[in-house]
């Protein structure tokens, strides 16, 4: 699902041409980049995603 979402970005960013709009969609990409890195942490047993308290 994610990776699938990574993919759809990476797609409209090559094909985006206005600079705001490549801003947004890369920050997006960025976004969705971090959530896969955590989720794969996540399950490879790396870092617990739970709140310390």
């Amino acid at each position: 699902m994610i990776e699938q979402q990574i993919e759809e970005l990476r797609a409209e960013l090559n094909a985006c041409i206005e600079p705001a709009e490549r801003r947004e969609i890369e920050a997006e990409l960025e976004i969705a980049q971090a959530e896969l890195i955590v989720m794969l942490a996540e399950k490879d047993g790396s870092i617990e995603a739970e709140p310390p308290f």
